[in-house]
């Protein structure tokens, strides 16, 4: 009986368009009862009926008659609302009426309603738009037929994303509910019936919009693909007002509800929009260049973004922002976390705006004397310094926002001497941060920022002053309880290695005191139980560097006091450890040259030092440990075996300085790693170099390179590419006589 009725109604919704212009004002009526009538019989689950119904002329005399009643609406809203009731029953899980109603135009014409009421809200507003309960039910009920059309079905997903629609139903959603703008309504209002049930509309209408452009932005879970951009940089300021909700001062007493439940509703859905912004606005950030390059313009120049200072409030909101007052003790358990989850996603789009190659010049401004680096650089400068003391403040998301986004924006030297230097002069600030109970996320925020500044050498001197290698060496991040964070070990190694680099004190703090707990021993320690060649690797270039700067420090230029630390701090590296770490990077580089060639630089300069031959000699000799022949790869000198057997690999480093040798050029090994490798011999086995007592090692080292370095010696002939290898093999084999 229901679906031969539903059929009439249909039927008679096709009579009445036909009639609609003879007499519409009275016809406008008589359509809103009809379809009525079809949409509350559409309510139950009678696929046959839908299939049967959307096979029809009904999609397309919906479409006709929406299009109509938008040209009256004077006359024309009640049944507005039912004609979107019938159309959003009609597709409700039904692919094919779907495909029906996009094929009739009934989705772009339902788009072109809720754009003609978008175009009278103004955007970014605190207050709620005023509009009647009426436009209410009809805009709610729009946006309820597109998130039915749209469910699942790509086809209409394609063709409102074109049309922009996310952006239309996000301007008359922050507009019509905005967050948290229930707690400003009078308390009479609020608590009247009527406008309890604006309230609701306003909520639901709120709730399905996010739905609505959830669906069409994709769920990565479902689709296994990245969400899809629906926005671009002009729904920053849209998306950045709902946060002010959340940040202080907040109205002495919320307004009085007429039921718990309806305070709850709100509370439930404020927090559910939060959420929802928070991600949205960290996706944009890391997905779209635009988005990045508008909010850094927007903190200079306001009028980018409507005169919202996206980016500034953004700053107010992870800085000041805080669970509101209201919350009960039953919902603050579960809302606590979440309100945290999505400040660190705001935080990390700052991090990301920061990050934008493009953003380093726009967000560092120098022409405000008072703050130097400019408003964005001077308010991270600020957070670091207030904050720097963790156990007072407990606030380690702002050091954690501070360091990362600073750590980007000083790629160049210039902004990371400023940084250092007066009036900034942040590196005592970072030293404090530095300590053994820091969180690792704090560690690696002011770990990497610190690694940037150590790589410009105007700011190592700085750096060295405020102790900064002995700050991490006590703040435990080379101890064996950090293992796990790799990462913030490697980057805490590269601030050592860089600081060393050509700056003789920052080695003395390195190495002295030459005790288990000083830099070195430490890193040194982290090295030999790594299992990662990149902390290997890299921690024992920190060594290179130390070498480098201690042996190419003419003492000539060092007062007395400094020049006896520099032959203490010499010892102390001319030591079995450091030898063999050395050692052991030139063993399990096969892959690469350029560490091979540090190391032997390293050991050729030990090897000047007294007593330094003998425990180098013994260091190319003895055998590699089962990590360094396990890790070596291919590219050297692969000695392949069949398929399934292992690779053979140097049993010790001589055997690596072999391979360099004899294959070298066959691989395009640079011909100063040969010409280098030559010299380390060659001094080797001059007279005095190495302990007499050694004789027998020294001569299985000649015997096991000397037939290589006369082939080399020879290869000069017309190849300048050569020379200088061929001329490093003469001097060795002259050094042997």
């Amino acid at each position: 009986m229901s679906g031969s009725t539903a059929l009439a109604s249909a039927s008679k919704l096709g009579d009445l368009l036909a009639q609609l212009p003879l007499n519409p004002t009275q016809q406008w009526p008589q359509v809103e009862l009809t379809a009525q009538s079809l949409a509350n019989d559409l309510r139950s689950k009678d696929v046959e009926q839908q299939t049967a119904l959307g096979q029809t002329l009904l999609p397309q005399t919906l479409t006709s008659l929406l299009k109509s009643a938008l040209n009256d609406s004077a006359n024309s809203q009640p049944a507005i609302n039912e004609l979107l009731r019938v159309a959003a029953n009609l597709c409700m899980d039904h692919d094919e009426n779907r495909g029906f109603l996009l094929e009739a135009g009934f989705p772009q014409t339902v788009l072109s309603l809720l754009e003609s009421y978008a175009d009278s809200v103004k955007p970014a507003q605190r207050e709620p738009h005023h509009i009647s309960v009426t436009d209410l039910k009809i805009v709610k009920t729009a946006i309820g037929f597109l998130l039915n059309a749209s469910v699942g079905y790509d086809a209409v997903k394609d063709r409102l994303i074109s049309l922009e629609a996310a952006m239309t139903i996000l301007r008359l959603s922050t507009a019509i509910y905005p967050v948290g703008s229930w707690q400003y309504s009078p308390a009479s209002e609020v608590s009247s019936e009527e406008s309890s049930e604006t309230w609701n509309l306003r909520s639901t209408l709120a709730a399905w919009s996010w739905r609505a452009i959830d669906e069409l932005r994709g769920d990565e879970e479902t689709d296994h693909q990245p969400p899809r951009v629906v926005f671009g940089q002009d729904a920053l300021p849209l998306l950045v007002t709902q946060l002010k909700a959340f940040i202080p001062p907040y109205p002495t007493l919320p307004p009085p509800f007429d039921t718990a439940a309806s305070r709850r509703s709100l509370v439930q859905t404020d927090f559910d929009i939060y959420e929802q912004v928070c991600g949205l606005i960290e996706s944009l950030c890391i997905d779209v260049e635009d988005v990045r390059l508008s909010l850094a313009r927007g903190l200079t120049f306001p009028d980018e973004h409507g005169g919202v200072p996206c980016l500034s409030d953004l700053l107010t909101f992870v800085e000041q922002g805080d669970y509101p007052p209201y919350w009960t003790a039953e919902e603050r358990p579960s809302k606590e976390k979440g309100f945290d989850l999505g400040k660190g996603a705001v935080v990390k789009a700052i991090v990301e705006t920061a990050g934008e190659e493009k953003n380093t010049d726009t967000l560092w401004d120098d022409s405000e004397a008072d703050k130097p680096g400019g408003e964005f650089v001077h308010r991270m400068v600020q957070w670091i310094r207030t904050h720097k003391n963790l156990k007072a403040s407990d606030r380690d998301d702002l050091v954690i926002c501070a360091t990362l986004s600073l750590g980007n924006i000083c790629r160049r030297d210039a902004h990371s001497t400023a940084i250092v230097k007066p009036p900034i002069s942040l590196a005592s600030d970072l030293a404090a941060l530095l300590e053994p109970d820091a969180d690792i996320k704090v560690k690696h925020g002011v770990i990497g920022l610190l690694k940037h500044l150590a790589q410009s050498q105007g700011c190592r001197a700085a750096l060295g002053e405020a102790d900064i290698i002995k700050r991490l060496a006590t703040s435990q991040i080379w101890s064996e309880k950090a293992d796990m964070v790799e990462i913030v070990q490697v980057a805490a190694i590269g601030v050592a290695k860089h600081m060393c680099n050509g700056d003789i004190d920052n080695t003395f703090a390195l190495i002295l005191p030459d005790e288990s707990s000083s830099p070195l021993r430490q890193i040194l320690e982290l090295v030999r139980r790594s299992d990662s060649i990149a902390t290997k690797s890299e921690g024992t270039r920190v060594l290179v560097n130390a070498v480098k700067s201690l042996w190419s420090t003419d003492p000539k230029t060092l007062d007395e006091e400094r020049a006896k630390r520099r032959e203490t701090t010499m010892k102390a590296v001319v030591t079995e450890p450091c030898v063999s770490a050395l050692a052991r990077l030139i063993g399990r580089s096969k892959r690469y040259p350029t560490l091979i060639n540090e190391g032997v630089v390293a050991l050729s300069l030990i090897s000047t030092h007294p007593n330094g031959g003998t425990l180098v000699l013994d260091s190319l000799l003895n055998p590699l440990p089962a990590e360094a022949i396990r890790t070596t790869s291919q590219p050297l000198s692969a000695v392949s075996a069949t398929e399934g057997s292992p690779v053979v690999g140097p049993r010790c480093a001589l055997d690596m300085l072999v391979s360099v040798l004899r294959d070298g050029s066959a691989l395009n090994v640079p011909p100063e790693v040969r010409a280098n490798v030559c010299a380390l011999l060659g001094h080797l086995g001059r007279k005095g170099v190495v302990a007499e007592n050694r004789a027998t090692d020294l001569q299985r080292m000649k015997e096991s390179t000397r037939e290589l370095i006369e082939a080399l010696a020879k290869e000069s002939d017309g190849q300048q590419r050569n020379a200088r290898v061929a001329a490093a093999a003469k001097r060795a084999l002259e050094a042997w006589e």
